[in-house]
């Protein structure tokens, strides 16, 4: 009885399938994407091109989901290739929100960076497991992606031989829907509907909580507090804050309101492109006595002359926010 032949240990075999082997094509040609992937969001001449949308687009709806089953499937009689570009897709659109709800999670946040990081990682694992996994089976059971193969089977799939003229305009209708589902698709992410434009304009108190804010100011003393804007105009805006101590009067007799004494206290520029928003520290003090409301004001690139002033420059504010304060001098 002859003696069996070792089996490489697991290192042995790691070493092969990155340094002796070489990589698959499909392989390949993900990485190749992921480098253009990273180019048209971060190179300043590509990052506001259409080819941004339309290379990154597959880094999302399928790439995720095609890495996964290279890593779950290595055998190319595991699945054909219809079951795996279709679970592509269908896994991709499974994975990529799971990264985004884990990332909510953390102290990065759903933003641009934590999301392609986050992907870029997801996919380079799959990507090593992948190859690995074909690495040690032997050669004749390792997926490999022949293109020209795969429009065969393509054709195959959908208009097989010796199939009746019925079949044969359901599959065209069918392919054609498959097209047009995914044109739409692209349409849709490539040329979003607007919503509603509108600009968030806040204040939250000293441990960023809608709560807490001063309401008395003792002279001499900062008060910390925060201003938060956001923009959705879907434009880059740059915003003005204006601060101001108003002493406001109410005359009961004739129900209204008037402003004795109106000081600015700051003026704060602010950039934001769309979608983008900002909370900035804030150091609410006062110089003297004779104040009872602060004013927040923000302006949407649109600012008055310093000659408009009072309820004026109020009114002409696009937001505008105020507490209700009494001013003491410190015992």
């Amino acid at each position: 009885m002859g003696l069996s032949q070792p089996q490489d240990p697991w290192y042995d075999k790691i070493f092969i399938a990155f340094f002796e082997e070489k990589l698959f094509p499909d392989i390949k040609l993900i990485l190749l994407w992921l480098l253009c992937t990273c180019a048209v969001i971060y190179l300043p001449v590509l990052n506001s091109s259409v080819l941004r949308p339309i290379i990154a687009l597959p880094m999302i709806l399928f790439i995720p989901g095609y890495t996964l089953i290279a890593a779950l499937f290595p055998d190319k009689n595991d699945i054909d290739m219809i079951e795996r570009v279709a679970l592509s897709f269908g896994l991709s659109i499974a994975v990529v929100p799971l990264i985004g709800l884990g990332l909510n999670y953390t102290p990065w946040g759903i933003r641009l960076d934590p999301i392609v990081v986050s992907l870029i990682i997801f996919t380079v694992a799959m990507i090593c497991i992948a190859q690995y996994r074909r690495v040690v089976l032997p050669m004749e059971q390792r997926l490999t992606i022949p293109f020209h193969i795969v429009i065969m089977e393509i054709k195959n799939e959908f208009f097989p031989i010796n199939t009746s003229k019925v079949d044969r305009i359901l599959s065209i209708i069918l392919l054609i829907a498959i097209i047009g589902a995914i044109g739409t698709t692209i349409y849709v992410i490539l040329v979003p509907k607007e919503g509603e434009k509108f600009s968030e304009f806040y204040i939250l108190g000293e441990k960023k909580m809608a709560a807490d804010y001063p309401d008395i100011l003792f002279t001499g003393t900062e008060y910390p507090m925060y201003i938060g804007v956001g923009n959705h105009e879907f434009r880059n805006v740059t915003y003005m804050i204006e601060t101001y101590l108003v002493n406001m009067q109410f005359d009961e007799q004739t129900n209204t309101s008037t402003i004795t004494s109106m000081d600015r206290q700051d003026q704060i520029p602010v950039f934001l492109i769309h979608n983008e928003t900002t909370i900035l520290p804030y150091n609410l003090t006062s110089s003297k006595t004779g104040y009872n409301r602060v004013e927040f004001l923000l302006f949407n690139e649109s600012i008055p002359s310093d000659t408009v002033t009072g309820f004026d420059r109020i009114n002409a504010s696009y937001r505008d926010l105020h507490l209700w304060v009494k001013t003491r001098v410190p015992i």
